[in-house]
């Protein structure tokens, strides 16, 4: 695809880095030359310098033939206008904002066509506080990944030693843990100054303690799968009640405002090192969430603050750094899980696996949401994992045995690419534009998630979840659920 960026600021590069290792042909746009410059020594893209509401600006960066434009730049204002340039210039005919403000709901006639012309808002700090929402409702995940609305989740867990699937095979997974369906799709296993290794999960693969584990189950199963790779008889589950953040900027405030949302009965205390920023956020918080002036780095005022008690700590300040340093702090204080925000890619996977629990980034928080419209075919969601590395994608079955090369087909039959695995298949969901009910008037059969077996034979219009070890493995997998007139 030809697809123009708008901004190349950290949410800018981290797309284009990723979009571009994807063989798509990448033009960047931003007035900071030296900044572009930097890009394109790093990266195989193109740079323009200039603005992106500039008609002209955006003609030298080919947007008349262009199939997509993600507009990033620093402030909501430019990226709106820039997408309305885009449609009624150029005919741009996928446009994508980053918009901080909340006052641009997805159903706002705003952004239509006849408004600013936006198919899809993004909004990092949104994605970010709604993806530490799911570590806080599941405090065992490393990772929690959602497909078809909820319906089924991916997550990543560290293997404890006495936990009941720990020590055992894969093909002794119904054995061990019969009340829960799931799919085991990769091993991530520690090896002592090397990377972390691949494992490739068949039925002779054993769990060993410290192995980072993916699994994919429908939702009401997660906490049996949780406590079937976390839990020993030694540690029961422990709900977060006691959260400490550290950082009272757009993410903190955000995520304090979810969380006091939530109903949930929580002791929350956020810690920010500018005092007019204090004042701002204690005004506007509730009374009992505890502002405290200070810095998440401050030994004695965590102590003081008795982080030994906290179930939660995340810092979620600008300076990489100062999360990082707060981070390791806290957990070397008695801080039950740790997270740290951290921008730079190279920081987050020096991080993961460390003493900080999870590590995570702003921009592959929300990368999924646009990989999904890169994404050709019926791509439903698509998640990066393991910091860009993996993949787990949701992708429609459309068509028929004469025109799909995988509908009709058992998946057995079904040539993967190498280390891929059908995670999941989710039978029964709406058609787009179809009724919600039957033509005898009943309302449709509920759907159901379905653990795929080598027997099991795809349906048109399953919704079928993949994990990919390597994410340029996507086209072949994309090319597979292609629908063609001329297959027989």
């Amino acid at each position: 695809m030809k697809i123009i960026i708008l901004g190349a600021g950290r949410i800018g590069e981290s797309v284009a880095a990723t979009l571009v290792s994807e063989r798509n042909d990448i033009t960047v746009i931003d007035t900071d030359l030296s900044r572009l410059r930097e890009l394109q020594d790093r990266f195989e893209l193109r740079g323009v310098v200039g603005s992106g509401i500039d008609p002209a600006v955006l003609a030298e960066a080919g947007a008349r033939d262009a199939d997509m434009l993600i507009a990033c730049a620093a402030q909501d204002e430019t990226n709106l206008v820039c997408c309305k340039v885009a449609h009624q210039m150029f005919g741009i005919p996928t446009r994508i904002a980053r918009v901080r403000s909340d006052a641009f709901p997805p159903d706002s006639p705003l952004l239509s066509k006849e408004g600013f012309a936006v198919d899809r808002v993004i909004c990092p700090e949104a994605s970010l506080t709604r993806y530490i929402g799911k570590l806080i409702e599941y405090p065992e995940a490393l990772q929690v990944r959602e497909f078809a609305g909820g319906l089924a989740c991916l997550v990543a867990v560290r293997a404890v030693a006495g936990a009941p699937l720990v020590r055992h095979s894969i093909a002794e997974l119904r054995e061990c843990v019969p009340d829960a369906d799931m799919r085991i799709v990769a091993i991530y296993r520690r090896l002592e100054d090397q990377p972390d290794r691949f494992i490739i999960c068949e039925g002779a693969t054993r769990i060993e303690p410290g192995d980072e584990v993916f699994v994919l189950s429908a939702r009401e199963h997660l906490q049996s799968v949780l406590s079937a790779l976390h839990r020993n008889e030694r540690s029961g589950r422990r709900d977060v009640q006691r959260i400490m953040i550290a950082g009272g900027g757009r993410v903190g405030l955000r995520l304090a405002r979810q969380l006091i949302g939530s109903g949930r009965a929580l002791q929350l205390k956020l810690l920010e090192r500018n005092a007019e920023r204090c004042v701002a956020l204690a005004a506007e918080l509730p009374s009992d969430v505890l502002v405290l002036h200070g810095d998440g780095t401050d030994e004695d005022l965590l102590e003081s603050e008795g982080i030994e008690q906290v179930d939660l700590f995340l810092s979620l300040t600008n300076d990489d750094e100062d999360n990082i340093m707060a981070s390791l702090l806290a957990k070397r204080l008695g801080a039950t899980r740790v997270l740290a925000l951290i921008n730079r890619r190279s920081y987050a996977d020096l991080m993961h696996g460390t003493q900080i629990d999870i590590a995570l980034s702003p921009a592959l928080t929300m990368l999924g949401e646009l990989l999904a419209y890169v994404r050709q075919g019926d791509v439903q969601a698509v998640h990066s994992l393991r910091h860009g590395v993996a993949e787990a994608l949701e992708i429609v079955a459309r068509g028929d045995r004469k025109t799909s090369r995988v509908v009709g087909r058992r998946v057995g039959d079904i040539p993967l690419p190498k280390g891929a695995q059908f995670g999941l298949i989710m039978r029964g969901l709406p058609v787009m534009g179809e009724d919600a009910e039957s033509s005898d008037g009943e309302p449709p059969p509920a759907p159901r998630v379905l653990i795929p077996r080598s027997d099991s034979v795809i349906e048109s219009n399953d919704h079928v979840v993949i994990f990919l070890p390597r994410k340029r493995q996507v086209r072949e997998v994309e090319k597979l659920f292609r629908v063609s007139a001329t297959f027989f």
